[in-house]
């Protein structure tokens, strides 16, 4: 028999993966095709497949696994598809530069191709905050201008608070996708809204979006938790990864034992007591840079650069890049559309050669998506409503302090716990208010009044289904 051409072995992988909807490890993989490819010849035909865009990769090292890209456009001939059908489509792309370019081509060769390299300190010492820039000053400008409303005196998270419910679905969905998740938007809308999961999804797909909605609400409705210190960092780790570790000691935690990343011949700091110092000295860093657009920056860059965590690392860094904009009611970023090819190319970019030119222009790319999504959702927001402004901590703890005590909502309960804050004048209007939120109480939006799933299960089902 004939030896098979690397294109057809590509294409028989291909075909492999694709037949599983759950995607496949690469153990299992190994073992549907027995003798017939190395290891080692097996990982590099995977990591083609991922750098072409064909499959994603979703979590890393020994739990990785292998799916198809749905929206890849290639010339792949499946078993169901006649040949005179396929077309052949080049690949959905961002704009790059020149740098870009270069820095594509490189990390698109084999790993055989491509040196291994470790960690360099030297990469994050040679940045001097306010000094170095990663983002010219014409480029920050830009940024500005794009991503600035008319929110300059309000209180810091006021812009992403008025687009919330549709940042959630946004940023889960786009962050999710760039890690291989395959809900798609409307999937992910009807699970943060409804708490529907999608049928034929693998639980933790709908952990994963979930996790994020609980990140993003973490960052947006409390502003003071969205801080850049280490603390914040690790808060978000633990929503983004709850659930998800192999080990759950994990969740939370900085990083323990080696890794390695998926793809690239990128070899992390292993030792613990270095990881902390380090990770201390990128948050330090962060927290002195003057401009919201290179802080966010600067985390995209180091904090995967670093890989503090067993994993998630790059979702956490894609949530921290958004704190100096919430701080800063800049529009946020919610990567929407960003081909996960690009971003897998830019992060080993920065693994391999520590330059960030492509990162840049994903990160530019993404930005100005993000700001055609909001600022016009933005502007066409009803004015907010004043009163409910004024006593929002009031009608949230009246709502909890009722469930909590396993009260039915009446106006006589309301009125029994009115507090002293709420101006006589406005007693009423309060309580029409109260009642209001108790009408509208849904087990997806009952985190907002501090209110557990189950606390809401339980008052629900005292009270027939009230509110």
């Amino acid at each position: 028999m004939p030896r098979l051409t690397p294109q057809t072995e590509l294409d028989q992988l291909l075909a492999l993966i694709a037949a599983q909807p759950d995607g496949l490890g690469i153990e299992a993989i190994a073992q549907a095709l027995g003798d017939s490819l190395k290891r080692r010849t097996l990982q590099r035909r995977l990591a083609t497949l991922v750098a072409q865009g064909l499959v994603h990769m979703q979590g890393e090292a020994r739990a990785a696994r292998y799916v198809r890209n749905p929206r890849a456009v290639t010339g792949f001939l499946s078993a169901h598809e006649p040949a005179d059908t396929v077309q052949a489509v080049a690949e959905v792309y961002v704009p790059t530069s020149p740098e870009g370019e270069a820095i594509k081509a490189f990390v698109r060769q084999p790993r055989t191709m491509r040196p291994p390299v470790g960690y360099k300190q030297s990469f994050l010492e040679q940045y001097h905050p306010n000094h170095t820039a990663y983002l010219p000053q014409n480029l920050r400008d830009q940024l500005h201008a794009m991503g600035s409303a008319s929110t300059e005196h309000t209180p810091a998270g006021t812009f992403a608070r008025d687009i919330l419910n549709r940042l959630l679905i946004d940023l889960s969905w786009a962050s999710s996708q760039l890690e291989g998740n395959t809900y798609s938007r409307l999937d992910t809308e009807r699970l943060i809204e409804f708490g529907q999961a999608a049928e034929g999804k693998n639980a933790l797909e709908t952990q994963m979006i979930l996790n994020h909605k609980q990140a993003i609400e973490y960052l947006v409705l409390d502003p003071a938790h969205a801080q850049l210190t280490p603390d914040c960092i690790i808060a978000l780790h633990a929503f983004l990864s709850d659930g998800l570790m192999a080990d759950p000691t994990a969740v939370g935690r900085l990083r323990r034992r080696a890794v390695e990343i998926g793809g690239s011949v990128y070899l992390p700091v292993a030792l613990p007591q270095r990881i902390e110092e380090l990770f201390g000295f990128v948050m330090q860093m962060a927290a002195q840079i003057g401009d919201p657009f290179e802080q966010a920056f600067f985390l995209m860059v180091h904090l995967p650069y670093l890989q503090p965590f067993e994993d998630v690392n790059k979702r956490t860094s894609r949530l921290a890049a958004n704190i100096p904009l919430i701080r800063h009611n800049l529009c946020p970023l919610s990567f929407i559309d960003v081909p996960q090819s690009a971003y897998v190319d830019a992060m080993i970019g920065v693994y391999e050669l520590n330059r960030m030119e492509l990162l840049r222009d994903v990160f530019v790319w993404a930005y100005e998506r993000s700001c055609q999504q909001y600022v016009a959702v933005k502007q066409n927001l009803v004015p907010p409503d004043i009163f409910r402004l004024r006593y929002r901590q009031a009608l949230s703890e009246v709502v909890a302090n009722i469930v909590k005590h396993n009260e039915a909502p009446t106006a006589a309960a309301v009125n029994a716990r009115v507090p002293a804050t709420v101006a006589v004048a406005d007693k009423a209007h309060f309580t029409q208010l109260v009642l209001e939120e108790f009408a509208a109480l849904h087990p997806g939006n009952a985190v907002r009044f501090g209110i557990r799933p189950l606390e809401l299960a339980a008052w629900k089902d005292r009270h027939g289904g009230a509110g």
